[in-house]
């Protein structure tokens, strides 16, 4: 698909079609992650109970971390889609290999000082004896490929400010293929080679990220060049960027982390009934993350290129399509609540499982135009106002879960009633500065469009 020429950018002919076709390798990519997780507790579950265990606790710690260094992807998208819109190809490839350089280092960094806290990291997350060391064990590992994870993404938003969304689906693919295959032979052994157990299973994801790295490194060198400098000034304006997104991602972590404790607090059915509403809470985004990521990109290019009119029809299709695909799972998850219990919950929390469940399928509305509101405003580079609109969000969502009074029989079905007036406030927030763009938001009409 030719989306190289200002002038004929096939989104102004086919708007809908344009945003699906771009959104579905997107959501593809997106995918292929918890597949490769699902695929790793699936080795992993034949080693026993304690080695399962220890990989939760290590996934989830070093998920986190790298959830928080996703403004790689975010920030180097937005300035390459720019770049491109506004037809400057040497930035774009001057962004694109800063991006790569810093989730290097970033990367590099992140190993050093995760090393020796590997062990504290795994105990603050509630493991103990046996389950520790090998959590323990598992982190360490996964860090010595924590360079290439971060280079990757920073790669992915390069190629997706190019409207390229096919890449980094390949490339994603490619290392899922690799990893399940080095899994397979250094978890259980395979002829001179031994059993290492849930040490191959890390192994395994090191090597596969680092072979994706090199992959992408490749393509996004074949698609943007190689620069012949980086000013300091762009340096500075892409971590400036890394930290406003860096404190918005760590607000959103915040209160995540706030509603599950308060959940576990109630009692251990309603631990296990928000986990399970929150894993598929978190997999019906995937879908709705497509559409912002896609937004993104193509709200960049408009802007870059001075075609603000342009950008605000992106806004009205991204929003049009992300609260369809909300009502749509809304129904979905109506019509599945019988299927989820089965599937997800102990028969003990049913009872307090079902109408928690309902508030979060009656939110997903919310939580699209939240997703598409966030994409926009990451194309228009306009970071500050979200982390500001999320700093909002979670004092009052905090608030909220600590005046909760937690004895009453319906508390987890307010926990995701604050969690879905959290959602409001976000998308709130977002939308009103789309239209009619508020004081200075870049997607204010400007005179020169007139």
């Amino acid at each position: 698909m030719n989306t190289t020429s200002a002038d004929e950018h096939v989104f102004v002919k086919s708007p809908h079609r344009t945003l699906i076709f771009l959104s579905f390798p997107v959501l593809l990519s997106l995918i292929a992650e918890p597949v490769t997780g699902l695929v790793d507790t699936a080795f992993i579950a034949r080693l026993g109970s304690e080695s399962l265990a220890a990989l939760g606790v290590g996934t989830m710690a070093l998920s986190s971390i790298f959830w928080i260094f996703n403004f790689l992807a975010i920030g180097t998208q937005t300035e390459v889609a720019q770049a491109t819109g506004s037809r400057s190809p040497s930035r774009a490839a001057r962004m694109s290999s800063l991006a790569f350089g810093l989730g290097l280092i970033f990367g590099l960094l992140l190993a050093i000082i995760g090393y020796p806290a590997a062990d504290a990291a795994a105990r603050l997350l509630g493991a103990t004896g046996t389950i520790a060391v090998q959590a323990q064990s598992y982190i360490r590992i996964r860090l010595f490929g924590a360079p290439a994870v971060l280079a990757t993404i920073a790669a992915f938003g390069s190629m997706r400010g190019i409207q390229d969304m096919r890449t980094p689906l390949l490339v994603a693919s490619g290392i899922n293929l690799l990893n399940i295959f080095l899994d397979a032979v250094l978890i259980y052994g395979w002829g001179p080679i031994p059993a290492f157990g849930i040490s191959g299973a890390a192994a395994a994801s090191s090597v596969s990220w680092w072979a994706g790295a090199l992959w992408a490194a490749i393509a996004v060198r074949g698609r943007l060049g190689l620069p012949d400098r980086i000013p300091i000034g762009e340096a500075k304006r892409l971590l400036r960027v890394g930290g406003e997104l860096f404190l918005r991602t760590g607000l959103l972590i915040l209160f995540l982390l706030l509603a599950t404790r308060a959940a576990t607090r109630i009692g251990a059915e309603a631990g296990a009934a928000h986990q399970a509403i929150r894993q598929v809470w978190v997999f019906t985004n995937l879908f709705l993350d497509a559409f912002a990521i896609t937004g993104q990109s193509l709200v960049g290019y408009f802007i870059g290129s001075g075609r603000v009119a342009e950008a605000r029809r992106v806004a009205g299709v991204v929003c049009i399509w992300s609260a369809a695909t909300g009502g749509a799972l809304t129904l979905i998850m109506w019509c599945g609540r019988t299927l989820a219990v089965a599937a997800f919950v102990p028969q003990t929390a049913v009872q307090i499982f079902l109408p928690a469940w309902l508030v979060a399928a009656a939110a997903q509305p919310l939580s699209a135009l939240s997703f598409a509101t966030d994409g926009i405003h990451w194309g228009t580079g306009d970071f500050r106002y979200l982390r500001n609109a999320v700093a909002v969000a979670t004092g009052c969502g905090a608030a909220a879960l600590v005046l909760l009074d937690k004895g009453r029989p319906d508390a987890l079905s307010f926990i995701w009633i604050i969690t879905a007036g959290w959602i409001f406030v976000r998308a709130l927030f977002g939308m009103i500065r789309i239209w009619p763009g508020v004081g200075k938001s870049p997607l204010t009409p400007r005179a020169r469009e007139e």
